[in-house]
């Protein structure tokens, strides 16, 4: 008779942890609903809108407050867990001041809001659509983006001119970013520079306040100080022979030409 085949050893052992590991599983999801709900439910954690201090702002300064408040405004009354940071966070970079935000919470039932805020850098006067003549002053800061000027706030920029609100960011940087670079070639002098035009980045001309009067500067693509520095040298002696001549191209650095105005 063929013999009969012996059945493998119940492995009791293994079934054991496997059982253990499923208790322990789902005991952990029990827990973890459990505090959850806890979390959400609590009166402890929520978020009171009689405490002053249950939503923090820190580093605001420009921005305007009430827009950055009624992001929160549907969270009074819920658990700070419930409040979706991620969320809040990008709404809050929507808003033209705000360049960086972080939102945490503070335990047990506070908000806390970090805003980093954009620098101006200049003024940019844009015209007003189907008006003639009429333009509107906003501030655009280093990265080429557009700032409403903000309420009791006082700046001593020039106005950068060349820059249109249908321009994107990146192409309002590279003509800010010309800016700055002439700004920092000229050092002090910059002080008399009221006007920048940077419609072409790498031909710039400057309004400058020279012996009290506005004049017209072609300072081109570089070289902005020792053109500059040339012509107020040379200035006084222009004056004598072409008094009412309020444009010069100074491009050429062995030469300044007059750019007389023609009569309409």
């Amino acid at each position: 008779m063929p013999r009969e085949k012996a059945r493998p050893p119940f492995r009791w052992r293994l079934w054991l942890s496997v059982a253990a590991w499923c208790a322990i599983f789902v005991s952990s999801a029990v827990a973890a609903r459990e505090a959850h709900r806890y979390a959400i439910s609590d009166a402890q954690f929520m978020l009171s809108s009689e405490d002053r201090k249950a939503l923090t702002l820190q580093g605001v300064t420009y921005s305007a407050r009430p827009k950055l408040l009624r992001i929160f405004a549907g969270d009074y009354g819920r658990s700070i867990f419930a409040v979706p940071l991620d969320e809040r966070r990008r709404r809050l970079l929507a808003i033209d001041w705000v360049e960086d935000a972080a939102v945490s919470r503070v335990w047990p039932n506070r908000l806390l809001v970090r805003i980093t805020e954009r620098q101006p850098v200049a003024f940019v006067s844009l015209p007003l659509h189907g008006t003639s003549g009429s333009a509107r002053f906003l501030l655009v800061d280093a990265q080429g983006v557009l700032l409403d000027p903000p309420l009791r706030a006082q700046f001593a920029f020039p106005v950068l001119t060349g820059l249109t609100d249908d321009q994107t960011d990146a192409e309002r940087r590279v003509r800010v970013r010309a800016m700055q670079g002439l700004m920092e070639d000229l050092g002090p002098a910059g002080q008399n520079i009221s006007e920048i035009d940077a419609a072409a980045p790498d031909d710039l001309a400057v309004v400058a306040q020279v012996e009290g009067r506005p004049l017209e500067l072609k300072l081109g693509d570089g070289n902005y100080a020792r053109r500059l520095q040339n012509f107020l040298l040379h200035y006084p002696e222009i004056r004598k022979h072409a008094a009412n001549v309020t444009t010069f191209d100074l491009r050429l650095d062995d030469r300044i030409t007059a750019k007389e105005q023609s009569n309409p």
